[in-house]
């Protein structure tokens, strides 16, 4: 097994293989990321990501769960995709599970039948980051899709029975779009629907676009109170139908876990709570990328 590079992956993959399809992000250009700017996106010889399938599957032949890397594999035309996906079912028999980040963009640019026979040969699970649902933020953040792009990429995907986990950002907007990023996103949740659905906090890496955006005075991220004042209005007023929700990345100040709608009321009262002052929040050295 080769590997190029930093390796990402959500943390929910924490004990899947990851199998390294694809070097760094086709898009690359949101302004607070920096985690594939040192990389130029390329697709890794096909023949070389099956000799690490095959080497994997020989050394770790219980394996149950694949993440399939870099930063927007979906990207890789559909027969390349079902070559990797025919030799991981054939490598790892107990395999239930294969999944990849995505974009927007990449789910619009297949067909709901190209997407069905993904789905068929195993690619269960899209991470899609629109990380808000605010056009105005997401323009700024150079993300590459709209409210709408957003939405309509979810309906594909469900539509061809894939389960999406959706990531917003909070701060997001920065102090000045609050409001608007926060009553959108829940929009969009509602929208997208979910079955997964993580919050994590904006963080200001330096040397990113977003970090001189923040020098010149053009981007400041929400005080901790107003952030969790946006993770509140995502909670109560998004519509999903049956999502589970969890804030638990190290950016986080309030780590929560809960299925949405069924424990609304009890997260949003322990948001309140922290709001309060009654709820200690996660440590500034505890947190983290």
């Amino acid at each position: 097994m080769r590997y190029e590079g930093t390796l990402y992956r959500p943390p929910s993959e924490a004990r899947s293989y990851i199998l390294q399809a694809t070097i760094g992000c086709s898009h690359n250009l949101c302004v607070y990321c920096d985690m594939y700017r040192d990389k130029s996106f390329r697709n890794r010889e096909l023949k070389e990501v099956l000799e690490d399938v095959e080497v994997a599957a020989k050394a770790y032949p219980g394996v149950r769960k694949v993440f399939v890397a870099d930063g927007d594999a979906l990207v890789m035309d559909t027969p390349r995709w079902l070559a990797i996906l025919r030799a991981l079912a054939s490598g790892f028999p107990d395999l239930h599970r294969v999944s990849c980040y995505a974009t927007a963009r990449n789910v619009l640019g297949k067909s709901e039948a190209e997407l069905r026979e993904l789905k068929e040969a195993g690619l269960t699970l899209l991470y899609i980051g629109p990380e808000s649902g605010d056009d105005v933020t997401l323009k700024r953040i150079v993300k590459g899709g709209t409210f709408q792009d957003h939405a309509e990429a979810a309906r594909k995907a469900h539509a061809a029975g894939m389960k999406t986990s959706v990531i917003f950002l909070l701060g997001a907007g920065g102090s000045d779009r609050m409001e608007e990023h926060a009553h959108e996103s829940a929009r969009l949740i509602t929208e997208m629907d979910p079955a997964y659905l993580s919050m994590l906090t904006m963080t200001v890496i330096p040397g990113t676009p977003l970090a001189r955006m923040a020098e010149r005075k053009k981007y400041e991220l929400p005080p901790i109170h107003g952030l969790l004042w946006e993770l509140r209005t995502m909670v109560n007023e998004s519509r999903p139908t049956r999502t589970l929700f969890r804030t638990n990345h190290a950016s986080n100040y309030l780590p929560i876990e809960g299925r949405l709608p069924r424990d609304r009321e009890r997260i949003v009262e322990v948001i309140d709570s922290a709001l309060r002052g009654e709820t200690p929040l996660r440590p500034e050295y505890w947190r983290g990328l």
